[in-house]
């Protein structure tokens, strides 16, 4: 997968699957699957590091997840999201932070929102770096949202992100996250544009989607949102795991002959 293919997939009609990964183990495992793309997301605030936003993680931090995945999955496309306010101190900051992640391994940077951002886009495409959009519920602005919400539901926000979707495009993105916006208006907004869409609480009707590994392999503790499918229980079979661990460990189980060094 590389920037060239997304015109291609969407004109063919031919689904991109994406999943957010933060470290090397399990991009690994990423590496040996069919997935097209990784996210290094700033979601790794919450997931990896246990905020209860993605408004904490510096771009350092993002940086060090990068060369991660990057080092277990070295075949795959992966982007890289600008964290908070990494964007909004300025033209030369900004691009600091782009140089950081690109040169940590990403192959393109997501930023959220465009509203202010035109030419900043404009700036990090001319200068050499596919940047991917994000619009609907976008978590660094859960403080102004009032929580994590599902976003366009009124005339006047569906009319909002059918514009913003638009300055995404023109201003340079070769793609754009749709995020917990109505069915309707994500098939709407994918239709009318030329570049990709990836949804993520956003219908089927996107031209792909992407979830956090660890949703979809059931780690994540807690409920879940209604769009998070979880593809394996993989929070008891850890805890099983353990508690059998625990056990022979106990009862002198572990570790056994063949397991010992001799000597």
């Amino acid at each position: 997968m590389n920037i060239l293919n997304f015109p291609e997939r969407k004109k063919n009609h031919e689904r991109i699957v994406m999943v957010t990964c933060y470290d090397y183990t399990m991009a690994s495992i990423v590496a040996e699957s069919p997935v097209d793309m990784v996210l290094v997301g700033d979601s790794a605030a919450m997931v990896v590091h246990g905020h209860d936003t993605t408004l904490p993680i510096s771009v350092d931090e993002m940086a060090a997840h990068v060369r991660a995945v990057r080092r277990g999955a070295p075949d795959k496309f992966i982007v890289a999201d600008l964290p908070f306010m990494a964007c909004r101190k300025g033209l030369e900051p900004a691009m600091n932070a782009v140089e950081k992640l690109m040169k940590a391994g990403a192959e393109a940077v997501k930023l959220e929102g465009i509203r202010g951002q035109e030419d900043l886009v404009r700036h990090i495409v001319e200068s050499g770096v596919p940047v991917m959009g994000h619009l609907g519920l976008t978590p660094q602005s859960v403080k102004q949202l009032g929580g994590f919400r599902v976003q366009g539901k009124s005339a006047d926000d569906r009319d909002r992100l059918r514009h913003e979707a638009r300055a995404c495009q023109d201003a340079g993105c070769f793609s754009l996250v749709l995020e917990c916006v109505p069915e309707s208006l994500a098939a709407e907004i994918t239709r009318a544009l030329d570049i990709v869409t990836v949804g993520i609480g956003a219908g089927q009707d996107t031209d792909g989607q992407v979830l956090v590994l660890h949703d979809l392999l059931g780690l994540t503790p807690g409920t879940q949102p209604r769009f998070v499918r979880t593809f394996l229980d993989g929070r008891s079979l850890v805890l099983d795991a353990l508690d059998e661990f625990s056990n022979d460990v106990r009862q002198g189980g572990f570790p056994a002959p063949a397991e010992r060094y001799a000597g």
